[in-house]
């Protein structure tokens, strides 16, 4: 039953739609200098704004810490912002004299910005600059466990945005998220795309909404350490990603696949670095709460070690990063080799990289396809043997993958959007950026004349 609240929040899309579409048309005449003059002051805004909206964001939803979803924001300000802001989004953005051809840039018009719970002011400061810098407009659509900071990470672009010459309309937020305000906007006509970060079910109706959509789908990503890695250096790495705002990034590792030679040491080094291995009564009690009715236990999601702890009822020191349970299964009846967003590791050992790799097939198959795998070794040979095959989008060596997967370590694009390919049921296997909102027009010169058959001859030739 259609709800006064639902009709509300239904008519507030409509007016964002036409406001946006008003909008869109004044920035799409705009010169490039006018455009990257806009997109600095919205970077600038959300450089001085990070700490607040990482509180904010804090305080609303209770996910991760306010110092890394600061880095979070900033990683959107900076990074993404130094990637995007030299590429050309206006007019014709390469000229290929050789072949007569020129490449012109046109925007898509309307996004529909679909926001996740678990990275809610990051995400708009990203798609907010990746959309005006390709002459679009953007309407968020908020997860309603993070509604009041999504809203003000998005006034705060559209008012630096404006301040820079921008028109009003440009960047909007639902005030009053429901799903038939959600549907509302990925369905309309005025919308154009949708750029889709949240669950597998939102998701899903973004592809299903009969527009162009840019969705991703989950991370569950093993990481295997091969007895040739660096082990003091991996086991920080990995211990500096996989607590990362308690686990909240989809390309945060999940599952650890330990060669059996180097097991001991390894333990002994994620213990030293502030890992606590849970004994087996500990264990299940961990795992009775991971999951509630088949799917991840949100309570869960980017909480501490020890609040997690408290939940399942088992103490654990105040210095512990993160709790680690060995592991031998893979599946949905083992909760420890799913997808956890939080500071939860499976830890397996393996053989040799024979076994590895088809672990890792397992662990992806559970909810990881396309997404993201990481390799610590010092052997190349290795490396290329074991990454080559890999059903994952990003394969990240020697780093951490929340890092790795988002362009923070690696030279792959800056995004928050991690696309899974058609493996993972995605139209696109990039990290998603500026060059994924804009089309390209080809104006191309005839080079040569068509060959044309000789009717005479074909004559001859039949008689």
């Amino acid at each position: 039953m259609i709800r006064d609240i639902d009709l509300q929040s239904i008519q507030e899309v409509r007016d964002y739609l036409e406001q946006a579409k008003a909008a869109q048309k004044i920035v799409e005449k705009m010169t490039q200098s006018e455009i990257d003059k806009i997109v600095e002051s919205m970077a600038n805004a959300a450089k001085q704004e990070a700490e607040r909206l990482a509180a904010m964001a804090v305080e609303e939803t209770g996910f991760g810490n306010v110092k890394d979803k600061t880095v979070k924001n900033l990683f959107a300000a900076n990074d993404v912002y130094n990637s995007i802001k030299d590429v050309k989004t206006v007019g014709i953005v390469r000229r290929d004299e050789e072949n007569r051809v020129w490449e012109v840039a046109q925007p898509v018009g309307i996004v529909a910005g679909i926001v996740p719970s678990t990275n809610p002011t990051s995400t708009v400061i990203f798609k907010s600059l990746i959309a005006v810098k390709a002459r679009n407009a953007i309407i968020f659509s908020p997860h309603p466990g993070a509604a009041k900071c999504t809203a003000e990470a998005a006034r705060i672009m559209q008012e630096a945005a404006e301040r820079a010459g921008a028109p009003k309309g440009l960047i909007s937020c639902i005030t009053q998220p429901t799903m038939a305000a959600t549907n509302e906007l990925m369905k309309h006509k005025l919308t154009d795309v949708i750029l889709a970060t949240g669950g597998p079910g939102l998701v899903k109706a973004a592809y299903s909404s009969g527009k162009p959509a840019y969705g991703v789908g989950p991370g569950n990503v093993p990481v295997y350490i091969h007895e040739s890695a660096n082990i003091a250096k991996a086991v920080q790495l990995i211990i500096q990603s996989k607590t990362f705002d308690n686990g909240t990034i989809c390309a945060s590792e999940q599952a650890l696949l330990v060669d059996e030679s180097i097991k001991e040491k390894v333990v002994a080094e994620l213990k030293q670095q502030g890992a606590y291995f849970l004994n087996e009564d500990e264990k299940q009690k961990v795992a009775s709460i991971i999951m509630v009715n088949g799917a991840l236990n949100a309570k869960i999601v980017g909480k501490t070690p020890q609040v997690i702890a408290e939940m399942a009822g088992i103490e654990v020191p105040s210095d512990v990063k993160l709790l680690v349970a060995e592991e031998t299964e893979v599946g949905k009846e083992y909760p420890f080799s799913i997808e956890k967003l939080s500071p939860i590791l499976a830890f397996y050992t393996v053989k040799d990289m024979e076994e590895a790799s088809e672990l890792a097939l397992k662990l992806l198959e559970v909810g990881g396809l396309g997404h993201t795998v990481g390799i610590h070794a010092e052997d190349e040979k290795v490396i290329e043997a074991y990454t080559i095959d890999k059903p994952a989008s990003r394969i990240i060596v020697n780093a951490g993958t929340t890092f790795g997967g988002i362009g923070a370590t690696v030279n792959i694009k800056p995004s928050l959007t991690l696309g899974c390919g058609a493996i993972g049921n995605n139209i696109t296997s990039d990290n998603v950026t500026v060059t994924h909102l804009f089309n390209i027009k080809r104006v191309a010169f005839g080079v040569r004349e068509m060959p044309q058959q000789d009717a005479s001859k074909e004559a001859v030739l039949t008689k």
